[in-house]
């Protein structure tokens, strides 16, 4: 879609959390400034006497950043629901409260992922039809990519959850990912209707009756075959196979360097297969992903890792303004409200959880 559809596109970086400090961020900001002048504001949001002083030592003084003071950090040892609550000047905080009065589309954090799930659903709450938010998370496959949700949001789930997970799957697949009819799975032990648990059989039995592309359970050696679209789950299960994944794909980039230079033919064959190797790599980094949107809830949320570095804020900016500029938000209401009707759903939302997966 044309980017001068949306001459007004504001966009929030919470600068302060993360393992890489604040230099990280401002580089990334600095390079997604120039490549998206669709961009007509992008706040800044953590330590003011910090945030200039980077601003200054990278010479980037660009009309369009907006800077918001903020006292407070909440840190990866806090606990998300208290921190939330106690730290009133947090960054992460006032970011979120710059979506809900308007003043922005969409914002970004590397910070604590419980933090984030508790400030965004607090500050932003959810889409009308939508009971809980979900993380989305693309992952690289064999033949591709898909999109694995809920990656940490929700513990625990009921079955008219996992539909809704699946819905909003589907519609970011589509609109972002340019997938025309996602494969809709449901993550599971084994792929017949027995197998499973209650929730997931009874989840299965509504993803059916929905305007879906529903392939049915999925299982674990399913996800990097050229089988499934979106991966339905609990969000306790989602962040272990995330985590899983990481760890895996650290592991093997780690054993193949280890491998390819354990003596003198193997470096020359190494040399070889430089270019296969690389591009290899390339799919398999995931700053090149840049972040996992938070979807459900009233504005953009991007979920950037912790240890994210200017790529990876560079690539969740552009994350930001492609689910903007797809009105990803205004299709799920559309399509979670349908469902709903027809299968009878409408019931008052389910509070929000007091705590998130990290």
């Amino acid at each position: 879609m044309p980017a001068a559809l949306f001459p007004f596109m504001r966009i929030v970086v919470d600068v302060m959390g993360g393992d890489h400090g604040i230099s990280v961020v401002i580089n990334g900001v600095s390079q997604a400034l120039q490549a998206y002048p669709h961009i007509s504001e992008l706040h800044l949001v953590g330590l003011k006497a910090e945030i200039e002083a980077e601003l200054l030592r990278v010479r980037c003084s660009d009309s369009r950043l907006r800077i918001h003071h903020a006292s407070e950090v909440i840190t990866m040892e806090d606990k998300p629901l208290d921190a939330v609550r106690k730290k009133k000047d947090c960054s992460m905080v006032r970011a979120m409260e710059l979506v809900r009065d308007g003043k922005a589309e969409a914002v970004i954090s590397r910070g604590n992922t419980g933090a984030l799930v508790a400030s965004a659903t607090f500050k932003l709450r959810r889409l009308e039809p939508v009971d809980r938010p979900a993380i989305a998370t693309i992952i690289p496959s064999g033949h591709g990519e898909f999109v694995l949700l809920d990656a940490g949001a929700n513990h625990e789930c009921k079955p008219s959850q996992l539909l809704q997970f699946a819905i909003m799957g589907s519609v970011y697949s589509r609109g972002v990912l340019g997938c025309k009819s996602p494969r809709v799975g449901i993550l599971s032990n084994g792929a017949e209707e027995s197998k499973g648990t209650d929730l997931t059989r009874e989840a299965a039995k509504l993803c059916k009756q929905a305007n879906l592309n529903f392939i049915g359970y999925v299982e674990g050696h399913d996800l990097f075959e050229d089988h499934v679209d979106v991966v339905v789950t609990d969000g306790f299960t989602g962040n272990i196979v995330l985590k899983c994944i990481e760890s895996m794909g650290k592991a093997i980039i780690g054993l193949l360097k280890r491998e390819l230079t354990a003596s003198p033919i193997r470096k020359a064959g190494a040399l070889l297969a430089q270019g296969a190797l690389k591009s290899i790599k390339r799919r398999m980094d995931p700053e090149a992903y840049g972040g996992a949107p938070l979807l459900g809830l009233n504005g953009t949320v991007i979920k950037a890792h912790g240890s994210s570095r200017e790529k990876a804020i560079f690539n969740a900016i552009r994350v930001a303004t492609e689910t903007i500029q797809h009105k990803i938000n205004e299709k799920i209401v559309s399509e979670v409200a349908q469902a709903n009707e027809t299968l009878g759903l409408n019931k008052p939302p389910v509070p929000a959880p007091d705590s998130a997966v990290a």
